[in-house]
């Protein structure tokens, strides 16, 4: 019996097998259907070909001339930025402008109560007539003098000593005459008027503020504004700062000038102004180069001068600065994203006539705006890959989708945005 068991298991167990066996052949079978099946359906070796082609995008490596820039950051500053004291002490009986507004250089901007000072002027007018008055009379008496010295009649110690009264009657006259000038000066001193022509600042004084010349103000005795309680603060009235034209200060490594200096003299050099945002806002000239290197950072501030026509560029404003020092003229250039960087350099890829690729190793010189300068490795009029590098080798089939000049792709970018 338990053989009989043992042996109706062995059956069982050759079935399973001759199962899997059979299943495996189908298998097998079916496989080698399938790949009878796709290989008579595939498509013939040029079709295969041409779909292996990596789709790419082109630009042609041209000759054009390409300025060469100094890069810089600078600080826009006024030409002239005056602080507005008053010259004598008094009440501020008008203010003749309005804070923010342009004025024009002798404009008037304050009135100081101009009464005090009309007095004071009237008051050495009529001193000066008091003391010619007195001059006169003693010029005639020494006229008389003179005559009865010469009859004998008086001693020559009392003509002399006339002669010395009419002195200091004439240095009388001219001391009221000083007063005169000085009152004058005074009274013409409470008309505040701009010294130059600029934006006004903030006002920092009020209507009818007792104000005063900052240096009785540092003595205790007066200042340029009062307080609520009377008493006078040391603040100027107003500032104006000149916006037409403006300055732009800035710094360049040491190392760019020998070359800034030497076309300087050509020509005062061109300087393009750009706001945080890349937006061109101003062009201008160099026209100052310091007298020295900054020996700490090593770079040599430079001013130059716009029109500043729009009022674009404000005062304490930071710009990006690019400084024309040079023009390569008739150099070869590429879209900038068509140069790769390799172990061994620079290279691009240049398509050939039957649109596959080669790779050439470039010596780049400069970039600036999307455009790289090739020094070496082109010479113009090649069609080089600006984008699908990553997918390409020596001797890959491409397909071009466009074909710009360099720095298309970078403006019609820049055009989206």
């Amino acid at each position: 019996m338990h053989d009989l068991k043992r042996g109706s298991k062995l059956m069982r167990s050759a079935r399973r097998r001759g199962i899997k066996v059979i299943v495996g052949v189908g298998i097998i079978v079916g496989i080698a259907f399938a790949v009878r099946q796709l290989s008579s359906s595939a498509p013939p070796p040029s079709t295969a070909a041409a779909l292996a082609a990596v789709p790419v995008t082109a630009a042609l490596a041209i000759r054009q001339d390409v300025p060469d820039i100094v890069n810089a950051i600078g600080t826009v500053q006024s030409i002239d930025n005056v602080a507005i004291y008053p010259r004598i002490t008094g009440n501020i009986q008008k203010i003749e402008f309005a804070p923010g507004q342009d004025v024009k250089q002798g404009q008037e901007l304050f009135l100081i109560d101009p009464r005090p000072y009309q007095a004071a002027l009237d008051q050495a007018k009529a001193q000066l007539a008091h003391d010619q008055g007195v001059l006169a009379e003693a010029q005639m008496d020494l006229q008389r003098y003179q005559t009865l010295e010469q009859q004998k009649s008086i001693a020559t110690q009392q003509a002399q000593d006339q002669v010395y009264v009419v002195q200091q009657g004439e240095g009388t006259v001219q001391l009221d005459q000083a007063n005169i000038e000085t009152a004058q000066l005074n009274l013409d001193y409470c008309h505040i008027t701009a010294p130059v022509a600029g934006r006004a600042g903030v006002l920092q004084v009020d209507l009818g503020n007792l104000v005063g010349p900052p240096s009785s103000a540092s003595s205790g005795t007066s200042a340029t504004s009062t307080t609520s309680s009377g008493q006078t603060t040391s603040s100027s009235l107003v500032s104006i700062a000149q916006l037409r034209p403006i300055y732009v200060n800035f710094a360049v490594p040491q190392l760019a000038l020998d070359q800034i200096k030497r076309n300087q003299v050509k020509g005062a050099l061109e300087v393009q102004a750009y706001s945080q945002a890349g937006k061109l806002v101003e062009k201008g000239k160099l026209t100052v180069i310091d007298n020295q290197v900054n020996t700490s950072a090593g770079t040599v501030t430079m001013q130059a001068t716009f029109d500043n026509a729009d009022q674009s560029l404000w005062p304490g404003e930071f710009v990006r600065i690019e400084l024309m020092v040079a023009t390569h003229e008739n150099v070869v250039t590429v879209s900038t994203p068509a140069v790769m960087i390799g172990p061994n350099g620079s290279y691009v890829y240049v398509i050939g006539t039957n649109n596959k690729v080669k790779r050439l190793s470039v010596k780049v010189t400069s970039q600036r705006g999307g455009i790289s300068v090739i020094g070496e490795g082109l010479s113009g009029g090649e069609k080089v890959v600006t984008d699908g590098q990553y997918r390409l080798g020596e001797g890959t089939k491409v397909v071009v989708r466009n074909t710009a000049a360099p720095g298309a792709e970078v403006s019609a970018q820049a055009q989206q945005q």
